[in-house]
């Protein structure tokens, strides 16, 4: 990648930062279903997607917008992130029912814990190391969206190793735990329908994401861990790695990204 001035504007964290760094690999994006699948755990998260959205009949496309804004928040101009941080903050008002807001921090705060988890150790299996200081930088990073989403600073979990004991309490003492509603919505994301592409064609997925899911999470999901499900996900722990490592650059990074260090004169 050339070197170039900052004449644009860098948007909310800039091409030095760890965001930029692990959101910008494509590989990264096969994490997202182990993420989807830790929100859908959480009872009240399932209900409002149950509730208020189109998952049955768009599951892919909703995940599509999702990863849209986000990524738009990452990597955009400002204007173009804080487009996104509204565009999702109004979604959420619109979405609430018995016993459930997606305004609600705490709901808010798990939400967020699932998509760090998730890019943390999916980075570190498919694309290449995260020391423990990166990966506490790239939490750290992450509250400012947060905050920007409605995430009092004061909620969070103060380190990485507190975030993780966190997300670990939160399995234990089961306030998250796989029911009949994120099941159901599981099986729409690990097997989309797409005409003319057989289901079989999303078996790796699977394996990918059965591979990332904290194993009280895989086993309430009903996702096979055997002997052949732990060799195929080692195997892609080694192959993938190493298909990154040689990529060029404007194959292994998403669109946003490339476009984003063009922006600021970075050639990508």
């Amino acid at each position: 990648m050339a070197s170039g001035s900052l004449n644009e504007d860098p948007g909310l964290f800039g091409p030095h930062s760890i965001l930029w760094r692990v959101n910008r690999e494509s590989a990264v994006t096969l994490a997202g279903t182990c993420a989807i699948l830790m929100q859908f755990a959480h009872p009240k998260v399932a209900a409002g997607v149950r509730d208020h959205s189109r998952y049955q009949v768009d599951a892919a496309g909703r995940l599509r917008r999702t990863l849209d804004l986000t990524l738009a928040i990452v990597f955009g101009p400002r204007p173009a992130a804080m487009q996104a941080v509204r565009a999702i903050n109004a979604r959420h008002r619109s979405v609430r029912g018995p016993g459930y807001s997606a305004t609600d921090p705490e709901l808010l705060l798990w939400v967020h814990a699932t998509l760090v988890y998730s890019a943390i150790r999916g980075y570190r299996a498919l694309v290449g190391p995260l020391t423990d200081g990166e990966a506490d930088q790239y939490y750290q990073d992450t509250k400012a969206i947060g905050v920007l989403l409605g995430i009092p600073r004061a909620s969070y979990p103060e380190g990485v190793e507190d975030f993780e004991a966190y997300l670990q309490e939160m399995i234990d003492s089961r306030q998250v735990a796989v029911g009949a509603d994120a099941r159901g919505m599981a099986n729409l994301v690990l097997r989309p329908s797409f005409r003319g592409v057989p289901r079989l064609a999303f078996a790796p997925l699977t394996v990918i994401t059965a591979g990332l899911l904290p194993s009280k999470l895989r086993e309430g999901y009903g996702l096979k861990w055997g002997r052949a499900q732990r060799a195929a996900f080692a195997a892609c722990r080694v192959s993938l790695p190493r298909l990154v490592k040689i990529a060029p650059e404007p194959v292994r990074w998403l669109p946003p990204a490339r476009d984003a260090y063009r922006r600021i004169g970075m050639v990508a």
